[in-house]
């Protein structure tokens, strides 16, 4: 303790740069956090959350029995499984395969070309995701209707249809940027072992699976822990603006759903009590899976968050 306080007073500046990021941590962070008590509670503006009578746990009960938590849950794990099944791998075999390209210019430029979908905001990328797909006026449309000579059926009120567009819609805009922290993990691996294994005679795919995946599997396991860890977490604005009232029954997820309960959308009173019930179930189920799925991985390759 006493050599802390000498550290602090002769760093002085240093700790006053901490004071900042601290204080917005327990502001932003933390304090709101109290606010979750009306989870379990009938909340009213008149009482504030302080005053409001204490109910239990009847918000996550009334959740649990409600029609709508089979749907929503439901949709919330096939979009974001989903999701995870199908754009996890993609960033590992392009950072992969551009590892493996001898012209920088070439490698640098792919780089490039794919980050750029990234900075493409979620409502102009929804946009894109309208224009193309409409069934009369876009690329869609177009094409089906020159080759068939009829007007197809519109994708974007067909449920089944909604967790295609929402996850190849999102790997085309991330799996670019994703694959960063997998090429920069490539770039630690010593090259000696790509010599050494260049003079046994080793073809370059083979020293891609022997040699580049293994020094990047601490990296994928790190990374498939912390997107196991938002399973229950689909983000709630692409999914909001792709809605519609024809898709509605594979589009609602719970951030959706938390969302027109707290704001009252088809409802005359916002019902924040059960919102922030539903939210704190949501938040619960994350960090029951991300604590589970890093002790197997800690127990099964010794590589983990904590």
């Amino acid at each position: 303790m006493r050599l802390t306080w000498r550290r602090a007073q002769r760093y002085w500046q240093v700790y006053l740069f901490l004071l900042l990021p601290i204080l917005y941590l327990i502001l932003f962070c933390y304090w709101p956090m109290t606010g979750l008590q009306i989870a379990f509670k009938k909340f009213s503006l008149a009482d504030g959350i302080w005053g409001s009578p204490f109910v239990g746990l009847r918000q996550f009960d009334r959740f649990f029995r409600s029609y709508e938590f089979s749907r929503v849950l439901k949709n919330t794990l096939v979009i974001s499984g989903y999701g995870i099944l199908a754009s996890f791998p993609i960033p590992i075999v392009f950072a992969l395969m551009l590892n493996s390209i001898r012209q920088g210019k070439f490698s640098k430029c792919v780089q490039t070309i794919t980050y750029i979908p990234h900075f493409i905001s979620t409502v102009v990328l929804v946009g894109m995701i309208l224009q193309i797909f409409n069934s009369r006026v876009g690329l869609y449309g177009v094409i089906y209707n020159a080759v068939t000579g009829s007007i197809p059926s519109d994708l974007l009120a067909n449920p089944s249809a909604f967790p295609h567009l929402y996850v190849l819609s999102g790997i085309w805009q991330n799996f670019g940027w994703d694959s960063i922290i997998y090429i920069a993990a490539l770039t630690g691996i010593s090259q000696e072992l790509h010599e050494a294994a260049e003079l046994d005679g080793a073809s370059r795919f083979k020293r891609l699976l022997h040699i580049d995946l293994p020094g990047i599997l601490p990296t994928i396991t790190i990374m498939l822990i912390l997107n196991t860890g938002r399973i229950m977490s689909v983000g709630f604005e692409k999914v909001y603006l792709m809605q519609n009232n024809l898709n509605l029954s594979a589009s609602e997820v719970i951030s959706t759903y938390v969302y027109k309960i707290g704001m009252g959308v088809g409802s005359a009173v916002p019902d924040y009590s059960y919102s922030t019930a539903i939210g704190l179930f949501n938040s619960v189920i994350n960090l029951i899976l991300i604590c589970t799925v890093n002790a197997i991985s800690r127990k099964l390759s010794e590589t983990s968050l904590w």
